[in-house]
């Protein structure tokens, strides 16, 4: 080992210069990575193959430019140097962090080379010479000692964009070549089409930046130094930038990271402790800013409600998403948001709308955090105001996401992508640019076509789910005919064995083939025990954690459910089948068994364990109820035994279900008294086929058996909680629903009291309470939508570390348990696979033993949990936007002025100063499916504006019949109604009762079209329209059950045979190939063939599907 020294130079916090001396250690053995050496080096972690031909080592520039070009996986064997990983921390700590998950990912070749620490690598810097030159010379030693170090056996490329470094190093060795980014690409990727235009773009914004005017557009963020002391001393304000969906030019909201606490009353303050209210002016030295006292200040729980950000002017270059500090400004340039429904663009100095109380307002002063991602964009229409040239300049392209501004981008393609969305990163904000620069990346297809809009979908919420690669499919065990999987004795030998001890059954929707959860009951001990088993299937036996199913497993996070398709998180050989719990097959599982007291039904005794189990029944829902309530129901399973061992059999199922649902009534009964919540949901299910493909989206029917799976199931996740935080207090992985902050039942509160109902927010019990007395006997949908609005005030329920939380933090206000996890479906969601392992580990250190593998800490299973919780949230909005997409595919080519099925019954739940908020239930619903993809269901739980005023300022009056037409007039808004004046008179529309002329009234049920608002560069949306203030019945006519299924199987039929002349139609595309899950015929096609028949009489129809047939 050598010492030496390492000069720097820094910057103190006042902003001078300061020269640091460090001892520096250079090693003689630095590990090189590579399969190839012959000098013994450690090889832990990634090592580059050997079957290539060179090694890559890019210059530092290109590390810092160019890594979105190394992000390729086709780019095998780069060698990233600690000199280029260095350089490119400078840049930020976003693009730091890009470099990290790239070097740890396995399914890259590349590694990082310690070059600085090496005795016959490391340079020291000469005098006199410039960064960027030490550090090209730096990296060429670098890629110099690899080839020596690896006896030529592998030839080296360094790339670089400079020029210079080329014509001097190209020529000193042999085995080493120095070539231009754009060189290597031409040379040894000609195919790789995608990194030359990603080259191409990133190549034009770099150039472009250099010649950027210097007119100042906003003002420069502060120091970092200065935003710390600010944030420290309480001047300033830290959060998250949340631009508003509905006045995205305007309105935009600060918001903390932290939760509320377990106190109902208790509010989330932001990182601030005292917060100034007047700011003094800012001194000429930015570094003494946040010394300067104020007159005046107020506690942060001022700031409950978030603080505004007005104008794009104040939001200074801040994106949606960004960690963004703000400043106060005084109370009296302090604004209110705005009340009224927007329908259009509206200008920053327009004052012409009400506004609530004001709020605390600021101004983004620094930004801590950039969290820029891929946005997908579309060419602004061509019209002669462009003052911008479309060959070969720079072009504002539009985002799909309203929130996000135009983004500057450079392209020769603009006219032959005119109709096409495209993927666009966004490089750069300088203060003298009014929008962003970026650069695009690639083209995502033609707008309005459902693969892209798809594909929108997933980029938007960053869900990358490409097929599973050939490496994580063989470490998949293999199940096949001719090599069928079976239990291995040994495994069996550890494991406790239930397969004849044990009535095991599952209970599942309808077609289901992913089965992950078991249940088991019997009595015990003369009947005086009870024992109830839940049996999860144990998926961490057949993924390895670090494998690379398992990161795939881990990146993916849950199963994402789309309205046409479903995308897995692991491999269909486990998750429909090795880990499907299916009937009649043996298969491993993680079981808790409880032993019951027969009366009072508490826990004497409880076992966590594997175990191997072998279903007996493979029940769907309404069999279960069927069997429950003692109806004649038909057992699949016990269809071919004889009567008497079937009457036998179909008694001791019976039974069964009847101490599950005695068990389960009680564990609720205990779960109602501590203050759980039963909340409505707009909840869905995916109706699947006998080939897994979704066929429709269907509401879920309430039936008492829900209730009792769920309760079995949410008594496991309790007791494992339980168990993994007993012996892992400071590293368990559990999942907390914070108390919603109180100002969210607003608008709960003030509908019910439309109704005369009185709401107790104050506790989860007392919300039931009120919940449960909100009962409207002439108007059942009353009940239900209050308590809709009562889970949209609900925070999230969120996975956390337990080191991370005190432990009053770990309650669960939906559930009300004071510990909870989720251990039940490690099928479709990673937490549930995390906490496997946990209980594993747990049971391991309980028996004596050493774990196989050591739990991470805390820290990594707060990053852990932070990431689940992100993912779950893209899901969700994926799965929205995926429903609100079909939807509009369905009405689209619907006239909604002359088409039955587009007029419906709505219910009022909102007042607005010009309009009023309108909820669609399902009984609106159109009763039609058809193969693979939605057409049933599609109304389900719409929810949207309906306008009392227009843009052009015109309102809704009401004739006697109550038929609504467009006249000028005004609008007055109330607590609980709406009432508009026209020259014919007025109207008025509650929300409770019903209502008269043109007033609009909380809760009502007024008539509304649907129809669609299309754009090019957004996503499509239903518009409401009031036609009626009176209730409406759907004048389509009802089809009879029979005849209505006699439509559906034509239609199926129709498909099925479109889809066997589809195997004749040219090849699909390569988006098609990969990312369409499901192989259904073309949508549009389909749709029509369902719109011909549908308006038909059921005779007609007839005669056209038996003329096809």
């Amino acid at each position: 080992m050598i010492k030496t020294e390492k000069v720097l130079h820094l910057k103190s916090s006042r902003g001078r210069k300061v020269r640091v001396v460090r001892e520096h250690y250079l090693r003689e053995r630095v590990p090189c990575f590579s399969s190839l050496c012959q000098a013994d080096c450690e090889k832990d972690g990634k090592v580059l193959p050997g079957d290539l031909t060179h090694y890559v080592v890019p210059d530092a520039e290109v590390v810092v430019n160019y890594l979105e070009v190394l992000e390729f996986p086709e780019l095998q064997g780069i060698v990233i140097t600690q000199t280029a990983c260095q350089a490119l921390h400078s840049k930020g700590r976003r693009f730091y962090n890009r470099l990290r998950n790239l070097l740890k990912d396995p399914r890259h070749d590349c590694v990082l080379f310690a070059n600085e620490f090496q005795e016959y690598s490391y340079c020291p810097r000469e005098k006199g010479e410039s960064q960027e030159k030490w550090q090209t010379r730096c990296v060429y030693a670098a890629a110099v000692w690899y080839y020596n170090h690896l006896a030529g056996l592998m030839n080296v490329v360094m790339i670089t964009e400079d020029e210079e470094a080329v014509s001097r190093f190209s020529s000193l060795n042999s085995g080493v070549f120095v070539i231009r980014v754009q060189d290597y690409l031409q040379d040894f990727w000609p195919e790789l089409k995608a990194a030359h235009e990603l080259y191409s773009a990133i190549t034009q914004v770099l150039q472009e930046k250099e010649g950027e005017d210097s007119q100042r557009e906003f003002s420069e963020h502060l120091p970092a130094e200065v935003l710390e002391a600010g944030i420290k001393s309480g001047r300033f304000i830290q959060g998250t930038l949340n631009v508003s969906k509905h006045r995205p030019q305007n309105e935009a909201f600060i918001t903390n990271q932290g939760l509320s606490t377990k106190n109902p009353g208790a509010e989330a303050p932001l990182r601030s402790s005292l917060v100034l209210a007047e700011p003094a002016p800012p001194p000429e030295n930015p570094w003494e800013f946040w010394t300067h006292p104020s007159s005046r200040c107020f506690s942060a729980s001022d700031l409950s409600s978030g603080v505004l950000v007005f104008g794009s002017k104040s939001r200074n270059r801040a994106v949606h998403g960004d960690m963004v500090v703000v400043e106060l400004l005084p109370k009296s340039e302090w604004r209110g948001k705005v009340t009224a429904l927007t329908e259009r663009q509206v200008d920053e100095k327009s004052g012409d709308e009400s506004e609530t109380k004001a709020m605390p307002t600021g101004r983004v002063v620094g930004i801590l955090q950039r969290n820029w991602r891929d946005y997908v964009v579309t060419f602004p229409p061509r019209d002669g105001t462009q003052s911008q040239s479309r060959n070969s300049q720079r072009i504002l392209v539009i985002p799909w996401d309203r929130r996000i501004p135009k983004i500057r981008i450079s392209t020769q393609q603009a006219d032959a992508l005119q109709d096409h969305r495209l993927v666009v990163r966004i490089d750069s904000w300088p203060s003298t640019s009014l929008y962003p620069n970026g650069h695009s990346v690639r083209v995502l297809g033609r707008a309005r076509e459902l693969e892209t809009e798809v594909q929108t979908i997933l980029m938007e919420n960053c869900i990358h789910v490409p097929p599973f690669s050939e490496a994580q499919l063989r470490e998949m065990p293999v199940n096949s005919p001719e090599n069928p999987w079976t239990v291995d004795p040994a495994e069996a030998a550890e494991r406790r064995d239930l397969r004849e001890t044990h009535l095991v059954f599952s209970i599942d929707p309808r077609g289901c083939e992913d089965v992950d959860d078991t249940l088991s009951v019997r009595s015990l001990a003369g009947g005086k025990l009870l024992e109830l088993g839940v049996h999860i299937a144990d998926v961490t036996h057949f993924v390895s954690e670090g494998s690379l199913t398992d990161l795939e497993a881990r990146s993916r996070a849950t199963t994402y459910y789309l309205a046409d398709r479903r995308h897995d998180m692991l491999p269909a050989v486990l998750s429909a089948d090795l880990c499907s719990l299916l009937g009649g097959v043996d298969r491993y599982a993680m079981s808790v068994l409880w032993e019951l007291d027969a009366q009072s039904l508490a826990v004497t005794k409880v076992w966590f364990g594997r175990t191997l189990i072998r279903s007996s029944y493979q029940l769907h829902y309404e069999l279960a109820q069927a069997l429950l309530n003692g109806k004649e129901a038909e057992v699949p399973e016990l269809a071919r035994l004889d009567p008497e061992e079937r009457d036998t059999k179909l008694t001791e199922l019976m039974e069964a279900l009847e101490k599950l649902t005695h068990i389960a009534r009680h564990l609720r009964a205990q779960r109602d008294r501590g203050g759980a919540l039963e909340l409505e949901g707009v909840e869905v299910r995916a109706q699947l086929d006998e080939e897994k493909n979704i066929t429709a989206l269907v509401p879920r029917q309430p039936l008492e058996v829900h209730e009792t799976v769920a309760e079995c199931m949410i008594y496991a996740n309790h007791w494992v909680a339980r168990k993994i935080q007993e012996v892992f207090p400071y590293q368990a992985l559990l999942r907390r629903h914070p108390p919603p902050r109180q100002e969210l039942f607003s608008q709960l509160v003030d509908t019910a009291q439309a109704r005369g109902f009185a709401m107790d927010t104050r506790t989860n019990k007392a919300l039931a309470d009120s919940l449960d007395r909100a009962v409207d006997p002439q108007d059942p949908l009353v009940n239900r939508l209050l308590r809709m609005m009562a889970t949209q005030a609900m925070s999230q329920a969120v996975y956390f570390s337990t080191g991370a939380q005190p432990e009053d933090q770990f309650y669960h206000y939906g559930l009300a348990l004071d510990r909870y996890t989720h251990f039940t479906s490690p099928i479709r969601r990673y937490a549930d696979m995390v906490v496997h392992r946990l209980l594993t580990a747990a049971l391991q250190v309980e028996q004596g033993a050493e774990p196989a593998k050591t739990p991470a800490g805390n820290k990594d299973v707060e990053e852990l949990a932070e990431h689940i919780n992100n993912k779950n949230r893209a899901a969700q909005r994926a799965q929205n936007l995926s429903i609100g997409l079909f939807q509009c595919l369905f009405f689209k080519e619907r006239d909604p002025e002359i088409d039955p099925r587009c007029v419906a019954d709505g219910i009022i739940y909102a007042i607005r100063d010009n309009g009023v908020l309108v909820f669609i239930p399902e009984e609106a619903n159109i009763c039609l499916v058809c193969r693979r993809f939605l057409v049933a269901s599609l109304l389900y739980g719409v929810k949207g504006p309906v306008y009392m005023r227009n843009k052009e300022g015109r309102v809704v009056s009401a004739g006697p019949d109550g038929t609504c037409e467009w006249q000028s007039g005004s609008v007055r808004r109330y607590t609980d109604h709406i009432i508009t004046t026209s020259g014919s008179g007025s109207a008025t529309f509650r929300l409770s009762g019903q209502n008269s002329g043109a007033i609009t009234y909380l809760l009502s049920h007024p008539q509304v079209r649907i129809s669609v608002l299309s754009t090019n560069c957004h996503a499509d949306t239903l518009n409401l329209e009031v036609i009626s203030n009176k209730p409406h019945r759907s004048a389509a006519p009802q089809l009879p059950s029979s005849q209505g299924r006699q439509l559906v199987q034509e239609v199926v039929r129709l498909a099925e045979e479109a889809q066997e002349k589809a195997v004749q139609r040219p090849k699909l595309p390569r988006e098609e190939r990969e990312f369409q899950q499901s192989k259904a015929p073309n949508l549009y096609s389909i749709l029509e063939e369902i719109r011909e028949l549908a308006l038909m009489d059921l005779e007609t129809a007839s005669r056209v599907c038996a003329t096809t047939a």
